[in-house]
């Protein structure tokens, strides 16, 4: 009887549950999540610790961190290292606020293994994509199948090609449940291919028109200025957003500047199959200076909370849209400048740009384009103050000074 293998992913729709962030080494410096998941021993010096983004939560036996680090507690580790001890590393970390051991998961084991027939559909690099190092790997596999004769004694890998997947076999699958572990989702990627035709055409359909938005997007993006080739992956999947993913695209501006925009809050209603330009806006935060790491840096990490905030809350949308609008997020992990004594980071949306357009085209519709701009906290006072004229009057301060939608750490 042919064995069984399962893709294992977080569960990220945990309602209350923990976000933990990016690793960090020993000098405090954050670390490249692909470190962790290309499929080969990572060398560690001193110990590693992993922040986490927003509140405590709950406590999950496994764990994506960052962008898909695998994190384990203590009881998940030790099944992971009775039944595979020659498929991966365990590292142990010390999780911010939490005295108890957790490790990350280092995979070192990588299988040629995936079967490009029975999956739904493979789609690699080509040259012409302009990644080189990528020509001839998965770009992506959509309803993935293995070949589990290819696997051999293995009982965690990755597979060749398309390492970002992690995958167990049935006897660490029904381990982890026996146990209880908790943040775990398991998908088969053995046997015959589930779907039907008719499920094929729903899945062909919904590409098509999330990536008929993003080309209009791209296309938007690269007037504004020198559109990086990476598009930065979810941090978690996002049931909130119209497309169920969370992406941000990063731009190059004149005089050494970057402008972030988040890369799919205009995406089509994936549940609906139907084109629309979803919540029909996307927001864009720009810095003053040339950010070399973007995932490791505020301005992300600002828009991703205003960004969450925009796409989980109606009233604040059609706020949005209407004109200036003012919240305030978590602190947690920014710049002191921008940290009011309650721990909160203040932002004042919709302030008009010179510089920017106010809207742009998709086939599917017109997208609002929303400035973010950080607020100092004296000027979150000044706002708190006089309402919707503080509003007001702190855009027409921002226009007459030249750097109307420009987010800085403190003003010149």
């Amino acid at each position: 009887m042919s064995k069984r293998y399962f893709k294992l992913n977080d569960d990220v729709y945990i309602p209350g549950r923990w976000d933990l962030d990016t690793p960090i080494d020993a000098h405090g410096r954050k670390l490249n999540d692909w470190l962790f998941k290309k499929g080969e021993p990572v060398p560690v010096e001193g110990r590693l610790r992993i922040p986490i983004r927003a509140g405590n939560g709950m406590v999950l036996d496994f764990t994506e961190a960052g962008i898909a680090v695998p994190v384990v507690s203590a009881r998940a580790a030790s099944i992971f290292a009775e039944m595979a001890p020659g498929d991966m590393q365990l590292i142990p970390v010390d999780v911010e606020a939490h005295p108890e051991p957790f490790y990350i998961l280092v995979c070192t084991h990588v299988v040629k293994c995936i079967d490009d027939e029975k999956s739904g559909e493979v789609q690699y690099w080509k040259p012409e994509d302009g990644r080189p190092e990528m020509t001839g790997t998965y770009r992506a596999v959509h309803m993935m199948r293995i070949d589990p004769t290819k696997v051999g004694d293995a009982q965690v890998f990755r597979p060749w090609g398309y390492e970002v997947v992690l995958i167990v076999s049935e006897d660490i699958k029904q381990a982890l449940e026996r146990v209880g572990a908790t943040g775990t989702r398991f998908t088969e990627v053995t046997g015959p291919a589930v779907s039907t035709p008719e499920e094929r055409a729903r899945s062909r359909k919904s590409r098509e028109l999330l990536e008929t938005a993003a080309t209009a997007r791209e296309a938007a993006w690269r007037t504004l200025g020198s559109l990086d080739k990476e598009v930065f992956m979810p941090i978690a999947m996002s049931g909130s957003w119209p497309g169920q993913r969370q992406l941000w695209g990063v731009i190059r501006r004149e005089a050494g500047r970057t402008l972030l925009v988040t890369h799919g809050l205009s995406d089509p209603f994936i549940e609906r199959l139907e084109p629309s330009v979803g919540f029909g806006l996307e927001l864009a935060l720009e810095v003053d200076a040339a950010v070399k790491d973007i995932s490791k840096g505020w301005p992300l990490m600002l828009l991703d909370r205003v960004a969450d905030e925009v796409a989980e809350h109606e009233r604040v949308r059609e706020s949005v849209k209407s004109g200036l609008f003012s919240m305030e997020v978590s602190g947690k992990g920014m710049p002191k400048s921008l940290v009011t004594e309650e721990g909160r980071v203040a932002v004042l949306l919709g302030v008009e740009s010179r510089t920017l357009p106010s809207h742009f085209s998709t086939p599917y519709g017109e997208v609002k384009l929303v400035t973010v701009k950080a607020l100092l906290p004296s000027e979150l006072a000044y706002l708190l103050e006089h309402g919707a004229d503080g509003q007001a009057e702190l855009a027409r301060r921002f226009v007459e000074g030249g750097e109307e939608h420009l987010s800085r750490l403190r003003r010149m």
